[in-house]
């Protein structure tokens, strides 16, 4: 089964039948010759059945009107060249009219002279294009068999197109600082994230995105698996069993358990072994859960969906009344994605509401660490009253820091501050005064938040004065405007932030530059015999280039290499000291609590969050001086900056010259337009996966 059947099941409201579809590997092209018998086999279901004929014969419509458009394709170059100049009309996603960087690479748009008249008509959305060529490429690949070697990759670049890189926004911030009104108010769906409770905090982690396959608000639950959550239960049972006589109230590890199971068990799981915590009628409400399934939610409005998904992405340590009985699921899921419709603003980008730190289950920790990794922005939310000494904020910052940092993808830290509307005792004020305090109050904060930036060098050393902003911000007065404008409550700054993180990826531009390869490999193939004496020489030519090109990456990375074995025997060195480290680290408190918080330390593998909030990582303390030996060579190696490039730029650099080819050996042009696209798009992942 490929992402394409997957896909349409789910936009036709049909995701209950990706299980048995999968199950009869039913691909793209197996999808458009099913039969009436073969389908009343696969869904027995009258409702189900008659709903997915329907969608199947507009589906099959859809793409049959493409097929002349491939098939002129195929039979005249003519048609790539005149669908060069297309991605001029591509619309930005922005209402500002704004140009994309990479639009401006000029890949062709792949259509017949007719559609490309069509696509040049004011008003044409990017969506429609996008929709066009994939519908185009869908047809291309149920055309090719697996008989050779040829087709097989071809249907399998076809197949990677599918792949959509999204930029990550992480925010962070501690229980009350307002993160969920803050993403409900930059979206503009003020009662999507449930917020407004004391007592609740965020416990798994939530992703916001675009949905650009419904008009519905969807949430998407992955569990964790019933082995994991069974050996969770057995180590559970096992610490409170031997714990049991000792003090609890300020156990952490304790109070961690008990919480997890009193959120799905509620009173029962006192007197039951952890064999039979894990028995089915636990699980009646999850049934996915057992199948090793996602759940999909999906709703007509934000409330309704905020009201179904809030039991499995938070915990409330204090049950509001008539909810005694109520089942919270989140110690079972690893992550939630929500789904919202009508919103440009996220066609591209991904916030991620994150908890502070990780998690002692292991997937849902390397979960959260690869995620916090692939953020290109960190957004730290705390509230404004005494934002620059905010323990827990640059807390959670300098916790992250090695992880968005060095190694990481972060480009820009966001400090915001939040509630910027409240003052004490504004009764006693005009409105003009009211106004005029707010504004001199955000003031001081940024300059305070700033200066305490300044002084902490564990994040300094990480990211530049430039990489790090503060906003003020106020939720409220942006959906009431009584005291300031919507640019005053600086709302409107990130979501122009938002809007141009969007702008910059475009997976319009990036599906037709590939498609546009892609067509041409096959054009270039069927005409193999035209060119095919100058292949020879073309392939000379690439070769010589090629060579010349990863010597200057070797040289590149020879010197990167002896630079960070000379940094790292420095290290060695001064690891002697690590001994006085963790001394100090031991010594630092001698009240009896710490001693537990330190057996908690060694039995989580070194890692450990106090019930103050106080990160613990013992492995950092152990390390710091091989890794403080080597961070600013690792910085300028690899720098996060989109202005820089790995390895002093040599890699974003790398070049076959195929441009300069294309214009000498035409009879090869198709194939070296291929390899173009193929140059740059290897180029850019290999850039991001260092």
């Amino acid at each position: 089964m490929d992402d394409f059947v997957r896909n349409k099941l789910v936009e036709w409201g049909l995701s209950e039948l990706v299980e048995k579809f999968k199950d009869e590997q039913i691909d793209a092209e197996s999808l458009r010759v099913l039969d009436d018998r073969e389908i009343d086999n696969l869904i027995p279901k009258a409702g189900p059945r008659v709903k997915f004929k329907n969608n199947l014969k507009l589906l099959k419509e859809e793409q049959n009107s493409n097929q002349e458009t491939v098939n002129s394709v195929q039979q005249c170059e003519q048609e790539h060249e005149e669908a060069a100049d297309v991605v001029q009309v591509l619309p930005s996603t922005s209402d500002t009219g704004k140009r994309k960087s990479d639009v401006q690479s000029n890949p062709s748009r792949l259509q017949s002279p007719a559609k490309q008249q069509r696509l040049s008509m004011p008003g044409f959305e990017e969506s429609i294009i996008l929709s066009d060529v994939k519908n185009t490429m869908t047809f291309v690949h149920a055309r090719l068999n697996d008989q050779d070697k040829l087709s097989a990759f071809l249907k399998k670049k076809i197949s990677d197109l599918e792949i959509d890189k999204r930029e990550l926004v992480g925010v962070f911030g501690k229980t009350g600082a307002g993160k969920s009104s803050l993403i409900n108010a930059i979206i503009k769906e003020k009662n999507l994230l449930p917020s407004g409770s004391v007592n609740a905090c965020t416990s798994v982690m939530t992703k916001v995105e675009a949905n650009t396959r419904s008009s519905k608000y969807e949430a998407e639950i992955e569990f964790i698996t019933k082995e994991e959550w069974k050996d969770e239960l057995w180590s559970f049972r096992q610490f409170l069993d031997n714990n049991e006589n000792q003090e609890k109230e300020d156990d952490d590890d304790y109070r961690d358990a008990v919480e997890k199971l009193s959120a799905l068990y509620r009173e029962e799981w006192k007197e039951k072994s952890s064999e039979n915590l894990m028995e089915n009628k636990y699980f009646k409400e999850i049934p996915e859960f057992l199948q090793s399934r996602r759940k999909i939610l999906r709703c007509e409005s934000a409330n309704e969906l905020s009201a179904k998904f809030v039991k499995y992405t938070r915990s409330d340590s204090k049950q509001e009344e008539g909810n005694e009985g109520k089942k919270w699921f989140w110690p079972l899921v690893k992550c939630v994605t929500v789904r919202v419709p009508n919103k440009p603003l996220l066609q591209h980008v991904t916030l991620v509401d994150l908890p502070g730190n990780g998690d002692c289950n292991k997937s849902r920790d390397q979960m959260w660490k690869g995620i916090v990794g692939d953020c290109s922005t960190v957004w730290i939310v705390t509230d404004i009253n005494r934002a620059a000494s905010e323990k827990e904020a640059w807390e959670i910052l300098e916790s992250v820091s090695s992880l968005i940092g060095n190694g990481g993808e972060c480009q820009q830290i966001h400090f915001i501050c939040t509630k910027s509307d409240l003052l004490d005792d504004s009764d006693d004020f005009s409105s003009a005064d009211i106004h005029e305090q707010i504004v001199k109050r955000n003031n001081e904060a940024k300059k305070g938040v700033r200066k305490a930036f300044n002084n902490r060098t564990k994040i300094k050393k990480h990211f530049t004065d430039d990489s790090f902003k503060v906003f003020t911000v106020s939720s409220k007065e942006f959906l009431k405007g009584k005291h300031l404008s919507p640019e005053e409550t600086e709302i409107t700054k990130l979501q122009g932030f938002l809007q141009d993180l969007n702008d910059c990826h475009s997976e319009t531009v990036n599906y037709v530059n590939g498609a546009y390869g892609i067509l041409s490999l096959i054009e270039g193939a069927r005409r193999r015999k035209e060119g095919v004496g100058k292949a020879d020489d073309v392939c000379k030519v690439l070769e010589k280039n090629m060579t010349e090109q990863l010597d200057q990456v070797k040289k590149a990375v020879e010197k990167a290499i002896k630079d960070f074995e000379q940094c790292l025997t420095e290290g060695v060195k001064n690891s002697k000291t690590s001994e006085e480290k963790l001394k100090s680290f031991l010594d630092r408190d001698k009240q009896p609590s710490f001693f537990k918080t330190l057996e908690a330390v060694v039995r989580k593998d070194g890692m450990h969050k106090t019930k103050k909030g106080e990160h613990i990582n013992l492995n950092t303390v152990l390390a710091s001086c091989l890794t403080d030996s080597i961070d600013e060579k690792f910085r300028k190696t690899f720098p996060n900056d989109v202005k820089g490039g790995s390895f002093n730029g040599v890699i974003s650099r790398f070049s076959l010259d195929t441009k300069s080819l294309i214009q000498k050996y035409q009879d090869v042009k198709l194939q070296l337009i291929f390899l173009q696209t193929e140059v740059q798009d290897e180029t850019i992942q290999f850039v991001s996966s260092l």
